[in-house]
């Protein structure tokens, strides 16, 4: 009986250590729109769906639930919202198709999954995670990419499915790529990007999402970042990894490793980050007019906004 009682003491006391432990969820709409060219209702939608997206995940987080399964839920929600350039809505390309990019990586253990130029996966940041889960690959692309998603038994879509009138319209710059970071209470990092593109670009086109270390990182030993932007700048950069290598390398705080990324040689008006780290410290971090964005942590934090 003491033996038990032992037992069901020191389960207790490891639960209660553990939900004690720091945890945060950081979450990007996109960098570029100016806030005081955007209608209110899409800075009411876009706050709506940001705010909505921090509570679940905050719950989650609070729960138990890993780094990894929150980011990719996260995405999910917003690859499913068409107000973002992510999933239904996403930007069309000059053919008016809608090519889709995603990927997520595991700061756990560094392993990733990518894929880019879906067309008919409802969800690519699910079929990122099933390329790093069940295959020895890191990117798929094309319709090998969604041949695999069919195989896996994932969601499939018609092609039309992704186009909306706002996104064939184009009447205004749409929010931008979306992304998720998040630490767990098992001290765990998990970073995922999901993005249609740029608008009007040329068919065959990839950016900086699915590229690890460029749109997307994770790594236990420094941070988690997703980025949103021009991809061919964070592409050049390696933005994503050198915000990482940065703190590994050179023991600089996540703030000053983001601000010395940006500042040694990024483009003005070129996109933003988020970023977290095992100690719960978050980065929301943008040179563009706007960045639609929200963070919520195990401090009682909980911000959403789309200006500067």
């Amino acid at each position: 009986m003491k033996k038990w009682l032992l037992h069901t003491f020191l389960a207790c006391w490891a639960c209660h250590f553990a939900s004690a432990e720091p945890y945060a969820i950081v979450v990007h709409g996109g960098a570029g729109a100016d806030p005081a060219q955007m209608e209110p209702e899409e800075i009411e939608g876009v706050k709506a769906r940001i705010q909505s997206v921090l509570q679940q995940g905050l719950s989650d987080l609070k729960a138990g639930r890993s780094a990894l399964r929150v980011v990719e839920e996260a995405v999910r929600s917003l690859e499913d919202d068409p107000w973002f350039n992510a999933g239904q809505g996403a930007a069309l390309n000059s053919e008016g198709e809608a090519e889709l990019d995603a990927a997520i990586m595991d700061g756990s253990n560094l392993r990733c999954g990518a894929v880019a130029d879906v067309r008919r996966t409802r969800n690519p940041i699910s079929l990122a995670r099933w390329v790093m889960e069940k295959t020895p690959h890191v990117l798929l692309v094309g319709p090998g990419a969604d041949r695999f998603a069919q195989q896996s038994g994932l969601e499939m879509v018609e092609p039309e499915y992704f186009i909306t009138e706002r996104a064939r319209r184009a009447l205004r710059k749409k929010q931008g790529t979306v992304g998720c970071v998040a630490l767990d209470i098992r001290g765990h990092l998990a970073a995922a990007t999901s993005t249609g593109g740029l608008t009007n670009k040329r068919p065959g086109r990839v950016g900086d999402s699915p590229i690890i270390g460029a749109g997307t990182f994770a790594d236990d030993r420094s941070c988690a970042v997703s980025c949103t932007g021009v991809g061919e700048e964070f592409i050049r950069h390696q933005v994503a990894g050198q915000i990482s290598q940065r703190i590994r390398l050179t023991h600089v705080t996540l703030p000053e490793s983001v601000r010395q990324t940006f500042a040694d040689g990024l483009p003005d008006d070129v996109g933003g980050v988020i970023a977290v780290n095992r100690k719960g410290e978050w980065v929301m971090h943008f040179n563009t007019p706007g960045m639609s964005r929200g963070a919520a942590d195990s401090a009682g934090h909980f911000e959403v906004a789309i200006g500067k």
